[in-house]
């Protein structure tokens, strides 16, 4: 599941994972571009394996980082036109940029880096996008 919210008017998707798929954020780790990548400017919380401060939710920044385009969310494990192996995640079809269900990047595509995580904070279950003290 996932949702599209705006913030500062740039689409920011909200991705459920269920718990029964959190294997899709540690089967692709070889064709990831650097799956260490940590980018300085991403908040503290982002520079874990999920990318995310609450398990299971993913907060991603809607926008590729090749050119800005929207990439397109496909969270079917099943083959794609673009890829025999797509295991879920999301597909920039303007350029062919790939990234898996939480945001990193793929080898050999156009996109350098991963989906920003923009800052947020959860309060229960209360998610507020633009801050991210903790409570």
């Amino acid at each position: 599941e996932m949702m599209t919210v705006e913030w500062r008017g740039r689409p920011v998707f909200v991705v459920n994972i269920p718990e029964e798929n959190t294997s899709l954020v540690t089967n692709n780790l070889e064709r990831l571009a650097d799956p260490e990548m940590e980018d300085p400017s991403q908040p503290e919380y982002a520079k874990n394996d999920i990318r995310s401060r609450k398990k299971g939710l993913a907060v991603l920044t809607g926008v590729c980082t090749h050119l800005g385009c929207a990439p397109k969310y496909f969270p079917e494990v099943e083959p794609k036109p673009w890829d025999a192996t797509w295991s879920g995640g999301f597909f920039c079809p303007c350029h062919g940029s790939m990234f898996d269900i939480v945001g990193r990047v793929f080898k050999g595509v156009p996109a350098p880096t991963n989906l920003i995580v923009p800052p947020h904070m959860f309060d229960g279950s209360i998610l507020t996008i633009g801050e991210d003290k903790e409570l």
